[in-house]
């Protein structure tokens, strides 16, 4: 990922916190038939390994986890993103050479993918997946809600991921390159947006502002 000093970000506990509110990642594999990604959740388990190790699973039926991987896979996390219109520089009223940009998180993880189809190891991934999305809700599902003879099956159809991070690459564009007085104001410019979005990216931009 091509990362400028100003925007690499390099702190642990900030790519893990980018990984776990991606919720839905890409997984990547160069295979002798072509590059192959299927979009699909993951959890990160930051007990295992010096940089964690992440699980999910793939249909049974989706050739990527068949073709075997040429070198490590790499798993794609977005986090916030914003579209930076130039009218909201101070820069545009005092000289007119801007452009408009995109400021973004992004997390690369590199690892080996292993895949397995041990139910036992099947059914511990998708219980800790299924938690981790229900347990926000007033009443959350759990797995043993659904007959156990119905979940085996599913089980079947299914193939777990196992994935150990050997390397994160971490990049956050906030504007980091731009003067106090645009930063300034792209943050009022997205938190005067109607999108949820903006406004979380415009609380991340760095101001001398409260």
């Amino acid at each position: 990922m091509y990362t400028p000093p100003a925007f690499r970000e390099d702190d642990p506990a900030t790519l893990r916190q980018i990984i776990r509110a991606a919720r839905l990642a890409t997984l990547v594999t160069a295979t002798a038939e072509g590059l192959m990604a299927t979009p699909l959740p993951l959890y990160l388990d930051e007990s295992e390994g010096a940089h964690g190790v992440l699980y999910g699973h793939l249909a049974k039926a989706n050739p990527q986890w068949k073709a075997a991987s040429l070198g490590e896979a790499l798993v794609l996390f977005s986090g916030a993103d914003a579209y930076i219109t130039p009218s909201w520089y101070a820069a545009k009223q005092d000289h007119g050479k801007v452009v408009p940009t995109w400021n973004y998180e992004a997390v690369h993880a590199y690892g080996p993918a292993e895949f397995f189809e041990d139910g036992a190891r099947l059914l511990e991934a998708v219980t800790r997946l299924t938690q981790l999305y229900e347990q926000p809700r007033a009443e959350p599902w759990a797995v043993t809600d659904a007959p156990e003879p119905f979940i085996a099956s599913q089980l079947k159809g299914i193939v777990g991921l196992r994935l150990p991070i050997t390397r994160l690459e971490g990049k956050r564009k906030m504007s980091q390159n731009r003067s106090e007085a645009d930063r300034e104001g792209v943050a009022r410019g997205l938190a005067e947006s109607e999108s949820p979005r903006d406004h979380a990216v415009a609380a991340m931009i760095p101001t001398s502002g409260p």
